[in-house]
């Protein structure tokens, strides 16, 4: 029997397949595997929104920097992003910093 995925919207295991569409009997969400796939490679902030290059996004909470005594302040604004590959996923510049890698999971958008 071929395994189907579970409803990315509520998690349930009773799926079916209607063409090229995957349909959950529960909840009545239909997708996609490619939406399914563009979904979990996008970059998403702290409460879930998706990020794009150029948003404008805010630290939720204070960062030591490596190297130095300072640190960068919960609130911080950071303007125009650039989504990377890696660990660090954000690159940008901080007022009073300078350039810096950022974890998606310490911003939320602006």
């Amino acid at each position: 029997m071929i395994e189907l995925p579970n409803c990315p919207k509520c998690n349930s295991e009773y799926t079916y397949e209607d063409g090229n569409l995957f349909v959950c009997p529960e909840c009545a969400h239909e997708w996609s595997e490619s939406t399914k796939n563009e979904d979990e490679k996008a970059i998403r902030d702290v409460n879930g929104n998706i990020l794009n290059d150029g948003d404008t996004v805010t630290v939720i909470k204070d960062l030591k920097v490596k190297g130095s005594s300072s640190v960068i302040k919960i609130g911080t604004k950071v303007k125009n992003i650039r989504l990377v590959e890696g660990d660090h996923d954000i690159d940008c510049k901080i007022p009073g910093f300078g350039a810096m890698k950022l974890k998606s999971s310490v911003v939320k958008k602006a």
